[in-house]
C-alpha cells in the first residue's frame, strides 16, 4: 500500500473524530450521532474490499465488528452513570474501559467455547 494512501486513511479518520468533538461543544446529541455512525467501519469495509477484493473476507470482518460492537458499549453504560453518581472524569472512564476489556475478554471466551473446531 501506498504511504499516501495511509496518509489519506489517517487524515479522513482524524477529521470525523475532529468534527464530532467540535459539534459535541454545541450540540451533545449531535456530536453523539456524528460519531455513533459507523463511518469508521463503513470506510475500513471499502478500504478492505478495495484492498483486497476478497468478498468472504469483507464479509467476515463486517461480522466481527457486528459480535465486538456489543461490548465496546460497556463504557457508555459505566461512564456516563459513575459521572451522574459524583465521581471524577479520569477514575470514571478507566473504570468504564475496565468494563469494556473485562466485556470483551468474557465476549472472546464465550465466542472461543461455542466456536467449531479447526
Amino acid at each position: 500500500m501506498a504511504w499516501w494512501n495511509l496518509v489519506i486513511k489517517g487524515v479522513l479518520s482524524g477529521t470525523i473524530i475532529v468534527a464530532s468533538s467540535e459539534i459535541a461543544q454545541r450540540s451533545t446529541l449531535f456530536g453523539a450521532l456524528v460519531i455513533s455512525l459507523p463511518v469508521a467501519s463503513i470506510l475500513a469495509i471499502i478500504w478492505l474490499y478495495r484492498d483486497t477484493a476478497d468478498l468472504e473476507l469483507v464479509s467476515e470482518y463486517a461480522g466481527n465488528i457486528l459480535w465486538l460492537v456489543l461490548p465496546s458499549m460497556m463504557l457508555f453504560f459505566v461512564l456516563p452513570a459513575m459521572l451522574r453518581a459524583g465521581w471524577e472524569f479520569w477514575p470514571a472512564i478507566g473504570a468504564g474501559m475496565f468494563a469494556t476489556i473485562l466485556a470483551y475478554a468474557i465476549g472472546i471466551w464465550i465466542s472461543q467455547s461455542f466456536a467449531a473446531p479447526s
